[in-house]
């Protein structure tokens, strides 16, 4: 969480994106059982939490 105070709102929105895509990616490679780590859909999520998480304090702070 330490990590995501430092960062701009423009590289947040940047990195929920990448995660988003990591999470789409995921998906459609576990159908072929291709994928190996099994939780690794499970830690994106949580990461696009946080960030979510992040932005929204912020928001309300103003």
């Amino acid at each position: 969480m330490k990590e995501y105070k430092d960062k701009t709102p423009k590289d947040l929105m940047k990195l929920i994106a990448e995660k988003r895509e990591g999470i789409r990616n995921f998906r459609f490679g576990s159908t072929g059982s291709k994928t190996k780590n099994v939780k690794l859909g499970r830690t994106l999520k949580k990461d696009i939490a946080r960030i979510m998480t992040e932005l929204n304090m912020r928001k309300t702070a103003k």
